[in-house]
């Protein structure tokens, strides 16, 4: 029985009577508050007019919210400051820009740090209150270019986190900052770089339940560098009016940076003691990574000025930490090349064989447990075994996707469509996991090599680890001094479980390994196929010259053969009464031997002529062809006693005259081969079968007798040329050409021929003919 997936758990925990989905359904970026240490107002872009304010303008700005809405922003904003707020309005949303503006608040002027960003036709002006003279944001550049200095001497990914968290530090001075790496897009997160004041636990190697951050959390910080907040017990200030009349919801604040935070997350922090907090977002590729988080013990307010200085350090960061994964990718990706070549050098014609040489370096290449080449529908493993229904479920798999694309898990059981059992991918257990791997295969990473369903495949077992978790995974709601709320935390409370159901992660470097042996199997294959096409040209013209040779060395030797044995008749005749016994034996013995070799040259110049002639197929009635057949072949079946037995007989695509003598030399052969019993029978007919090269069943031609029958260990020679499996007297002579040449025609008809016998029982000869339209 499948465990549940505590993640899973923890977002229903319905024991507790605490729906989590309320969290993951928040719509954060429409909660019609901000934080009360600034004010906002939105304004329509085309007119200048006020459309929303926050219900503080009157204490901030002098102005009430329901005075201002409706009426010009220039009551609040100097003309110079709204032309250049103005000017983001043609770039994309996430622009901002930080402008400095004095208010006349009740006859007294006050400074403002005002941040305006483009959201939709509106432009959102935010204003701070600078209570006292702050550096512009120069004073911070020293600060700044010294953390990026130390930071570039970081020469892996744990390194890198350990420095930003040191950097960030020192440049708010929060009393904890971690590194906190997400992993993977709707995944857990794991603190791998911490520091913190004294009197605070630390939290490095902590995993958090991927409840903590749900989807739309994540999205926002995918798409804003920083969010501050000041003060963890602020109630905020709504906005007015509430609703927008055009679409009946509240203003958009996705990229505003006075925006409130959900109150899920607020309680969440005031339950780990936390009264600021600032999160500095790492992004990869596009994608969330992770988070710089920090929390302080008091409350803070961060000038704009500050606020840059960090965005700029987490833009810088992420830059650096891709091109250290990069670097780290390109180092594996070279010993994994080094591999690759050495697999490479020992490739032959046979690629199943050697590439899955004894030495386990195929599936070394990947550090698998095992690993599978499936082509033209054989399989060859090595190590951990592949099961028959997981080989033609990536069979399917690889036939859906194009050459060299590739397709990996690291928990198959959760796989779409896997016939079998599902198994629960986490399993708590404070007893700890060793991280040895067990079981069969957890994780597959496969390149789909043709459309045909042929591949490579990795497989690795399953490799239960243990995870030190800030909470019960299964239960992130825990009754709290405040209720029942999400109370994490801390080392003191860890809770210790085991992922089970999953194998190691497959690597960037993986898949890229996995392509490039692709690429060079294609090649290789490519080359093997051009070869291929030129020794076959090459085997065309010496077969050609071969018949060419047969044909012309038959003809020529007959003339000499007649010669000698016109010379022992004319000696024979001439000098009858002269010769002795043992003369005469002697010439009349070179007279057979000269008529037999005739008869070989006769056989050998047919054979050749089968090469050199072309065939002149059409669609033929088998009972016609038959019937001309007994013609030739029916005299000798009566004077050996045997039956004819017709089946149903099709009608075949097939040169009339060749399948004509196929059919004589299969029934004399019937004939001369026929068993000392009283009902000898040769019967013709139609069956589907599977030929000896496979493939699906097929109609095959069947001439079975019920003679002597051919012994098992000569079975493979009858169709060789001049092969006679009896004495030439034995059986009536005969030159062993009769069955090559059934084969020669059978093969130049692109079908195949072969026979099945038991001595004392009979032989069936088996043959097609090849597909309609063929050569």
């Amino acid at each position: 029985m499948s465990l549940p997936d505590p993640d899973r758990e923890a977002e229903a925990a319905a024991a507790l009577g605490f729906d989590l989905s309320e969290c993951d359904q928040e719509p954060i970026h429409l909660l019609n508050r901000i934080q009360s240490h600034g004010t906002l107002l939105a304004v329509e872009a085309a007119t200048g007019t006020v459309d929303t304010a926050a219900l503080n303008t009157g204490r901030l700005l002098g102005v009430e919210p329901r005075e201002l809405t409706g009426g010009p922003v220039a009551r609040v904003l100097p003309p110079e400051a709204w032309a250049e707020a103005l000017e983001i309005s043609g770039g994309p949303e996430t622009a901002s820009m930080v402008l400095p503006v004095s208010v006349d608040v009740g006859g007294v002027p006050r400074m403002f740090d005002v941040t305006a960003h483009r959201q939709g036709h509106h432009i959102i002006l935010e204003y701070e209150p600078r209570t006292v003279a702050l550096p512009h944001f120069a004073g911070y550049y020293q600060a700044v270019r010294r953390a990026l200095t130390r930071l570039r001497t970081a020469t892996t990914v744990a390194e890198c986190c350990q420095a930003a968290a040191q950097e960030v530090q020192a440049l708010t001075g929060f009393d904890r900052v971690v590194a906190y790496r997400l992993e993977e897009k709707d995944g857990p997160g794991e603190v791998v770089a911490e520091v913190i004041t004294e009197g605070h636990e630390p939290w490095l190697g902590l995993w958090f339940p991927s409840s903590d951050i749900p989807p739309q959390a994540r999205r926002l910080y995918r798409d804003n560098w920083i969010r501050v907040i000041a003060d963890v017990d602020d109630t905020g200030v709504e906005l007015y009016p509430g609703r927008r009349a055009d679409s009946g919801l509240p203003l958009d604040l996705s990229h505003s940076v006075l925006r409130t935070v959900s109150g899920f997350h607020l309680e969440y922090l005031r339950n780990i003691g936390v009264r600021s907090s600032m999160s500095v977002s790492v992004l990869r590729e596009g994608e969330l990574w992770g988070l710089i988080a920090c929390h302080g013990d008091t409350t803070v307010t961060f000038p704009p000025e500050l606020r840059a200085a960090c965005e700029f350090f987490g833009v810088a960061f992420s830059l650096h930490l891709a091109v250290v994964e990069e670097r780290e990718r390109a180092e594996a990706l070279r010993a994994s090349r080094e591999r690759l070549d050495r697999i490479v050098s020992r490739l032959t014609s046979d690629l199943e064989r050697s590439l899955m040489a004894g030495d386990d370096a195929f599936r070394g290449l990947l550090n698998a447990d095992g690993a599978v080449f499936s082509r033209n529908g054989r399989s060859t493993t090595t190590g951990t075994g592949c099961p028959p229904a997981l080989l033609e479920y990536l069979r399917a798999r690889a036939a859906d996707l194009p050459p060299g694309a590739i397709w990996e898990t690291d928990r198959l059981s959760e796989a779409p469509d896997l016939p079998g059992e599902d198994g629960g991918p986490e399993e708590p257990d404070r007893s700890g996991g060793d991280g040895t791997a067990v079981g069969g295969p957890a994780g597959v990473l496969m390149v789909s090599l043709s459309r045909s369903g042929d591949f490579l495949a990795w497989f690795r077992r399953e490799r239960p680890t243990a995870r030190r978790w800030a909470t019960d995974p299964s239960r992130p709601v825990r009754v709290g001094p405040r209720g029942e709320r999400l109370t994490p935390r801390g080392s003191g409370a860890a809770f210790r479980a085991v992922i089970r159901g999953r194998s190691l992660p497959w690597t960037p470097t993986d898949r890229a390994t996995a392509q490039e042996l692709w690429r060079t199997l294609t090649g290789l294959v490519l080359r093997h196929e051009a070869q291929l096409a030129s020794l076959n040209e090459q085997l065309r013209v010496i077969n050609s010259d071969l018949d060419s040779f047969a044909h012309v060395a038959a003809h020529d030797l007959k003339e000499p053969l007649r010669g000698i044995s016109n010379a022992a008749a004319f000696v024979l005749e001439d000098a009858a009464g002269d010769l002795d016994e043992t003369t005469v034996r002697r010439l009349l013995t070179m007279r057979r031997l000269a008529g037999r070799m005739d008869g070989l040259l006769d056989s050998l110049l047919h054979f050749a002529r089968l090469g050199r002639g072309g065939l002149h197929r059409a669609r033929v009635p088998l009972t016609r062809v038959l019937d001309s057949a007994l013609d030739v072949a029916g005299e000798r079946l009566t004077e050996s006693h045997v039956r004819v037995v017709r089946g149903d007989l099709p009608a075949v695509y097939a040169d009339e005259d060749r399948l004509h003598e196929v059919l004589v030399n299969l029934l004399v052969n019937a004939a001369k081969y026929a068993a000392d019993r009283e009902d000898r029978t040769v019967e013709i007919l139609a069956e589907t079968v599977r030929t000896p090269s496979g493939g699906d069943p097929r109609q095959a031609v069947v001439v079975r007798d019920n003679g002597i029958g051919v012994p098992a260990d000569f079975q493979h020679e009858v169709f060789e040329l001049f092969r006679r499996l009896h004495g030439h007297d034995e059986r009536g002579g005969g030159s062993g050409v009769g069955l090559s040449i059934v084969k020669r025609i059978i093969e130049r008809h692109g079908g195949e021929v072969w026979l099945e016998s038991e001595p004392g029982r009979g032989t069936s000869v088996y043959f097609t003919l090849g597909q309609e339209g063929g050569d």
